[in-house]
């Protein structure tokens, strides 16, 4: 069985002190370039892997970050988690995925949990009520945080955000092109009169704009936004509801459950109930009939987030923009 080699091993092979490799290998500005090129020359020689144990004791790191997300059985999320793992396996990082059920305690047990196992940063994509949680947790661990689609301002914390009132925006746009006129929506959570839901201000902004009136009976709350909340939901509306033409749906695991409760009400798909999701989650284009949608490149969100999670952590500048990403639609069967 082959020996593991140790720093001590490189030391004798460059011909230098441990505590030059260590200096070498960190990156540090103590030595000459030429003692720094002679070790990393042994380093590849010999295959010599640092500890990542030894290394944090010089760096202060972990090389791990989390990654907080609501449900990770909702298909948005795994794209989302693979985009965060290849953009920080590339920078040496490991992830530690944990999964919240939207449950604000249970978020903020998470948080703390991750900060006791000493991870260097955390991405989030926090509850809607979260603010308190995350306003406590920064000032009491001084973690950095990336927060994904909720925005909130402090100096530890970034932000990277769908443009969610334009998706909305192209949404409703569509469907006035497609002469709807009683458009509804099902909102997602349980209070759609909250200000700080992008996707519902920009469906209430652009049937304004289009002259046509928000009726509040017509956006319909669930628990959570999962296939089954937007079939209860579907049947719901158009039941009550029966003049509704057309429904924009928070995202596809509502409009999914929609275009089910459209089927077995008898309700005709889009000639009776145009059906528009948000997200283009892969079932879209595999529902019957496929579902319209707007689409967000989920690999690319995920990416994003860690490598500004990561630039944080690096340090190079004092202060980080948020990020936004753009959406488009995906015309499908369904609108």
């Amino acid at each position: 069985m082959r020996q593991r080699i140790t720093i001590e091993d490189v030391a004798r092979e460059a011909r230098v002190s441990r505590q030059t490799v260590s200096r070498a290998i960190n990156n540090k500005a103590e030595i000459s370039s030429d003692t720094q090129n002679r070790v990393l020359e042994a380093v590849e020689k010999l295959g010599y892997r640092p500890s990542r144990m030894a290394q944090g004791l010089v760096t202060q790191r972990t090389y791990t970050v989390g990654l907080v997300v609501g449900d990770i059985t909702n298909p948005f999320f795994p794209e989302i988690a693979r985009g965060v793992l290849d953009a920080a396996q590339l920078r040496g990082y490991n992830v530690f995925l944990c999964n919240t059920d939207g449950n604000l305690q249970q978020e903020f047990r998470i948080l703390q949990s991750l900060a006791d196992h000493a991870v260097d940063g955390i991405i989030i994509y926090p509850s809607y009520d979260s603010d308190d949680n995350l306003k406590t947790f920064v000032e009491q661990y001084q973690r950095p945080l990336v927060l994904v689609n909720h925005f909130f301002k402090h100096p530890r914390v970034s932000n990277v955000m769908v443009d969610n009132q334009g998706g909305a925006k192209l949404a409703v746009d569509y469907l006035v092109s497609k002469g709807h006129t009683a458009i509804s929506m099902l909102t997602g959570v349980q209070n759609p009169s909250r200000d700080r839901v992008r996707r519902i201000q920009g469906f209430r902004q652009t049937l304004a704009a289009h002259g046509l009136p928000v009726v509040e009976e017509w956006l319909v709350p669930s628990l959570d936004p999962t296939f089954e909340s937007g079939y209860e939901a579907g049947r719901y509306l158009l039941t009550h509801h029966p003049q509704v033409t057309a429904v924009f749906a928070y995202n596809d695991l509502l409009a999914l459950g929609a275009i089910r409760a459209c089927h077995d009400l008898g309700r005709r798909i889009p000639d009776d109930c145009a059906i528009i999701g948000f997200d283009d989650i892969r079932w879209a284009a595999t529902a019957t009939p496929t579902l319209t949608s707007i689409g967000v490149n989920k690999h690319y969100l995920g990416g994003q987030s860690a490598t500004r999670l990561l630039d944080m952590l690096d340090g190079s500048e004092s202060s980080f923009s948020p990020i936004y990403l753009d959406v488009e639609l995906v015309i499908r069967e369904s609108a």
